[in-house]
């Protein structure tokens, strides 16, 4: 394998941060990039360049992308990681806090993918991982503007794999099922904005079965999982274009394509419940 320079979003923890891991021991140069730098120290001393990059600042993003061309050319694998979750009732949630929802899930990583692609392009080679989610083909209640994005994610990366296709550049959706991070950390400001109000009985529902997964230790799946499967992909000459993992994320998907609307809307009435 010649070196190859890749450049991992959202490192700071979580997949991110493991996938950083996973591919700096592979022997990969690995950027990696976040808001909290000092939460990357472990990363550089593993081997690792972080970057302070904040995903919705458009000055930060064109200067990581110049850093890692003027030290190694430019980034032949992107991994577009970085996002975070947005949840409560569709009515509380404030339309300025779902737009920055948007930016960072959406926006922010589309604007970096803009400016990696002319190096990738002019190579003829490349990989581009969009990190989406299961719920980038299901739904769930008290989740719309997160599944919004990941929705949107979703058809942005088809639409990105046949524009790019002709450049030999591989685009490919990773769907995380339940995962073990501090995802979970959405569950006080849920809480905080609808726990008493009209929606609160299924918010407080909501908020149990989400604590429940993250305490039970076979409720989620390790970050690792989800970044072995990135690197599987990474590695193969011709990957998928979807790698669906984790907890729940196969069963699924699979009953919301191949039941229908109306029993997928009662498993998770009764999940909630």
């Amino acid at each position: 394998m010649s070196k190859k320079t890749v450049l991992v979003t959202g490192a700071s923890s979580g997949i991110g941060k493991e996938t950083a891991k996973t591919l700096i021991r592979e022997g990969y140069t690995v950027y990696t990039a976040a808001r909290r730098i000092e939460r990357m120290e472990d990363l550089f001393e593993l081997g690792g360049i972080p970057i302070k990059m904040d995903i919705t600042k458009d000055d930060e993003v064109v200067a990581a992308v110049e850093q890692i061309q003027r030290e190694c050319g430019g980034v032949d694998i992107l991994i577009n990681n970085a996002g975070f979750a947005l949840n409560g009732p569709i009515e509380d949630i404030p339309i300025d806090d779902a737009r920055y929802q948007f930016e960072v899930n959406l926006f922010g990583l589309a604007r970096l993918t803009q400016l990696v692609l002319p190096y990738m392009r002019e190579k003829r080679a490349g990989k581009i991982v969009n990190v989406s989610s299961a719920s980038g083909k299901i739904y769930f209640p008290l989740a719309a503007w997160y599944i919004a994005t990941k929705h949107a994610l979703e058809g942005w990366s088809d639409c990105l794999r046949l524009e790019t296709k002709p450049f030999n550049i591989d685009v490919i959706i990773i769907q995380p099922g339940v995962i073990g991070t501090e995802f979970g950390d959405y569950l006080e400001p849920m809480l905080k904005r609808s726990g008493k109000g009209p929606y609160s009985t299924m918010t407080n529902a909501l908020a149990k079965v989400s604590r429940d997964n993250y305490l039970d230790p076979n409720g989620s799946s390790p970050p690792s999982l989800i970044a072995n499967i990135i690197l599987k992909a990474i590695k193969s000459s011709r990957p998928g274009t979807r790698y669906a993992a984790g907890k729940s994320a196969k069963p699924l998907i699979f009953a919301r394509k191949w039941f229908g609307d109306r029993f997928f809307d009662r498993v998770l009435e009764g999940m909630i419940r």
